[in-house]
């Protein structure tokens, strides 16, 4: 009685959310039904080479790696869109350290320097949002036009070969399924287990949903938003190693990291993640990034479009993927936001109630 008397004689609504294994069922499912599509219109979708190709640093590796660290950023509710702009700088970097030549600890050394961009990077958009108090968007808006920008002067022009051996290495398969996708999902699944089942995964989680709440509860607010962005650039930046790798050759022109931020955000989404902060699966960033890399890959094969399409092959991805992303968030927040909707609904009666508006006099 003393709870339902605090609210005006209702009880707090919980608040209902979609059950985290839905996105990854869905995704799952639909991944099946596209391949299987695919190889019936064309058996090459099977091929041990495409197959490399899919999960490969030409594929989806490098979107699956920046789609786990945008799920950082996601988790405390904020974005990274500096992340594209990152992996360009990163190639253009290794494009001058990764050369033909170079002995192998110098590809080593260069390798773990590559990746400390990143490190740098996320601090300095951490610095931005915790302390100077910008918006992500703003902060990580501003970091993405500078580090274009070192970029673009470092190579105007597409040049500087990268070390084939390295590349070789970085890419190694077992028969058509690279390592290092093995070692990315592993990773992914650990780091699911400590988001869901540990102290310090509990309290990310309690960050994003409400900064001000978790503080209460003991949790360092400060210390896991500034752990998120350097992650997210961390694994931005390692992404960039194997888009090198697949590139060959160093460039800052428009190309295959122009849309690799929003690509990250809609992979994190159809994974799980939540806009809002508080929700989302490393697993489920993976295979969103899978999905993605699948949709571009299958649609790259001949016989696939159908011939009344044809005119819109180069937009259909594009297309696909953002109807995609919509549709994940209006499915996956459909019960959260409905009710948010009637606890809004039922506090305006309640207030209405309270507090009626005053009836006109008339004089007698």
């Amino acid at each position: 009685m003393p709870e339902q008397a605090a609210t005006g004689g209702h009880a707090p609504r919980r608040v209902r959310t979609m059950p985290g294994w839905l996105p990854l069922v869905l995704m799952t499912l639909l991944m099946f039904a596209v391949g299987g599509y695919a190889a019936g219109r064309n058996s090459a979708f099977y091929s041990d080479f495409n197959l490399n190709t899919l999960f490969g640093p030409s594929g989806a590796l490098p979107l699956i790696l920046v789609a786990m660290g945008q799920a950082n950023t996601l988790m405390i509710g904020c974005f990274d869109i500096s992340v594209g702009a990152l992996m360009t700088l990163v190639v253009c970097v290794g494009s001058y350290i990764l050369t033909p030549d170079a002995a192998w600890y110098t590809l080593l050394f260069a390798s773990i320097a590559l990746v400390g961009i990143g490190v740098v990077v996320g601090l300095v958009n951490a610095f931005l949002v915790r302390k100077l108090k910008l918006p992500s968007i703003i902060a990580t808006l501003a970091t993405l036009s500078v580090t274009l920008g070192i970029a673009l002067e470092l190579r105007p022009d597409p040049g500087g070969d990268i070390n084939q051996n390295w590349s070789d290495t970085i890419s190694a398969s077992w028969s058509w399924m690279p390592y290092a996708f093995i070692a990315v999902l592993v990773l992914a699944a650990v780091w699911d287990y400590w988001l869901y089942r540990r102290a310090g995964g509990l309290a990310t989680r309690a960050v994003g949903l409400d900064e001000i709440s978790s503080r209460r509860l003991g949790a360092h607010a400060e210390r896991i938003s500034w752990r998120a962005f350097v992650f997210s650039s961390t694994l931005a930046a390692l992404a960039g190693l194997f888009l090198a790798a697949s590139e060959g050759i160093g460039t800052a022109q428009p190309g295959p990291t122009s849309d690799f931020a929003l690509k990250s955000i809609a992979a994190a989404v159809l994974g799980g993640a939540s806009l809002g902060g508080g929700r989302g699966s490393f697993v489920g960033a993976v295979v969103g990034g899978l999905f993605l890399a699948l949709i571009v890959n299958v649609l790259a094969l001949p016989n696939i479009v159908p011939s009344a399409l044809l005119d819109w092959s180069d937009a259909l991805p594009q297309i696909i993927i953002g109807s995609l992303t919509l549709l994940a968030l209006v499915l996956y927040q459909a019960p959260e936001l409905w009710t948010r909707a009637q606890t809004a609904w039922n506090d305006s009666r309640l207030s209405r109630a309270r507090d009626p508006k005053p009836q006109p006099t008339t004089g007698t």
